[in-house]
């Protein structure tokens, strides 16, 4: 299998993951999925542009190159259930809204599947594992930022419009609460957008896998409203005047994720 990754390494304890801004197919399923997939609606879009300051930063990025309609990598590899109601799988089965992703009798086979979990899922799983280890040798801890973004409205999933930025934590057990206090009093402080912690996005699989406060691992998601950097229908395009006043209270976040660690560590 080509590429299955894009790993960048950086030099301060902040790693930022990517796991659904992929967008290639492998045959199978592109061969298989219905017209209204074909222009992968689901995709975190653009997350690796909106995140591009990451370099000066000096974060270590991680992002994904096949899309989630081969295998969420946001999904343990046991296909375990994350959320109560509506949901979608390791290897998802429907889009968003409900609707079947596969045209009936053309899904990827069980082989086909078994693939893509050794040949994408663990490859990703693997080097987020190994640059947080690092991370933490080199630091004494570490910082993971899962960035992902979705359509503000999508009735099959939740009631209304989603808040502007949502953070999660896994109700507190991925990352220490006095750093997503300062991460919300961070998006508090900008009050053309809203904000909720541990509300309908509480943080997937990375987050809570890797996430561990007690072993000085600390991990956030962030579910972003798509609406704030880009039009959510297709073409999916980028918006550079809605994207850049979000990318101010990223870079905050993240800028605000590592003071924070560091005067807690050093102190």
């Amino acid at each position: 299998m080509d590429k299955v990754l894009n790993f960048k390494q950086g030099r301060v304890p902040l790693l930022i993951s990517m796991p659904h801004a992929g967008v290639r197919l492998t045959p199978a399923v592109e061969a298989g999925l219905i017209p209204d997939a074909k222009s992968l609606p689901d995709t975190d879009w653009h997350i690796p542009q909106l995140y591009d300051f990451a370099e000066e930063l000096g974060a270590s990025t991680l992002a994904a190159e096949y899309s989630r309609f081969v295998i969420d990598l946001n999904r343990p590899s046991d296909d375990k259930p994350l959320y109560a109601g509506a949901t979608t799988g390791l290897y998802p089965a429907t889009l968003f809204d409900g609707i079947p992703l596969f045209r009936e009798g053309h899904e990827p086979s069980k082989q086909e599947r078994a693939t893509y979990l050794e040949q994408i899922w663990t490859p990703y799983h693997r080097t987020l594992q190994e640059e947080l280890a690092r991370l933490k040798a080199e630091f004494g801890y570490a910082l993971l930022f899962d960035a992902h973004s979705i359509r503000s409205i999508i009735p099959h999933l939740f009631d209304g419009k989603l808040p502007d930025f949502n953070l999660g934590t896994f109700n507190g057990a991925s990352c220490d609460p006095q750093l997503a206090s300062q991460l919300e009093a961070i998006c508090a402080r900008h009050d053309d957008y809203s904000h909720v912690l541990n509300g309908r996005f509480k943080g997937g699989h990375i987050t809570r896998q890797y996430g561990n406060p007690a072993e000085n691992i600390h991990a956030v998601q962030l579910e972003l409203c798509q609406s704030t950097y880009m039009e959510e229908f297709e073409p999916f395009r980028y918006r550079a005047d809605l994207a850049e006043p979000t990318r101010v209270v990223l870079k905050e976040l993240l800028q605000g994720y590592l003071a924070w660690a560091k005067s807690h560590y050093t102190a």
